[in-house]
């Protein structure tokens, strides 16, 4: 029983690992490339969305921008090498360290790292538990916290193309679902062992007339 259980969750944790590889890799693919050119991961200010660079019949390369008011712009490479170092060189010095161009990539910021501290803080909860009984202890506080900050970690290596996160977090996440469905299963189980309940009796009215219709 033991064996089976160990290969179907061996068969599960593959499965979600393909799955998160196929997920970031359509994203990658449907980020990076189009009919129109390759998308390159860099954002520069007034753009809606990141350049295209576009090889001409001649050979030659330009990036294609579109704006926020609807406008598109043709560059050389010269010509958005400049402008990319002219917006880098005066960018935030905490947009820098974030690694990020817009301001909605504070919130996925702040979504990766709230993730970090329940990660970091399932461990601080797990040792103080297991401190307080003065033996170790797994609380069920800690396989929560594990799977929250999971995730938002998957959520956010997913916005960052980052596969090593998301087959990190992707697999941890099997574990942690599978700890808590364990934990719950057996005090319901428990629960229905120890006080099963009576059965509901019915009303003396409804037996009355059950008893006329039995004669």
């Amino acid at each position: 029983m033991k064996g089976r259980l160990l290969i179907v969750a061996v068969v599960v944790l593959i499965a979600v690992a393909a799955g998160a590889i196929i997920l970031l890799r359509v994203r990658l693919e449907t980020s990076f490339r189009d009919e129109e050119g390759i998308k390159v991961k860099v954002k520069l200010e007034n753009a809606a969305g990141n350049p295209r660079l576009v090889r001409l019949e001649d050979g030659s390369f330009r990036y294609e921008l579109e704006m926020r008011d609807g406008s598109r712009q043709s560059l050389t490479p010269q010509e958005f090498s400049h402008q990319l170092y002219a917006e880098q060189s005066s960018r935030n010095i905490w947009w820098r360290l974030m690694n990020i161009t817009t301001p909605l990539g504070i919130a996925w910021v702040g979504v990766g790292l709230l993730g970090q501290v329940l990660f970091t803080g399932r461990m601080v909860v797990q040792w103080l538990v297991s401190e307080r009984r003065r033996r170790s202890v797994v609380p069920v506080a800690f396989w929560w916290m594990s799977l929250l900050g999971a995730t938002m970690l998957l959520t956010y290596f997913l916005w960052r193309k980052d596969v090593v996160g998301v087959l990190g977090q992707a697999t941890g996440w099997f574990i942690y679902v599978r700890n808590l469905w364990l934990i719950y299963g057996r005090t319901i189980r428990r629960r229905i062992a120890a006080d099963p309940g009576p059965e509901p009796g019915l009303p003396p009215s409804l037996s009355a007339n059950d008893g006329q219709a039995a004669d």
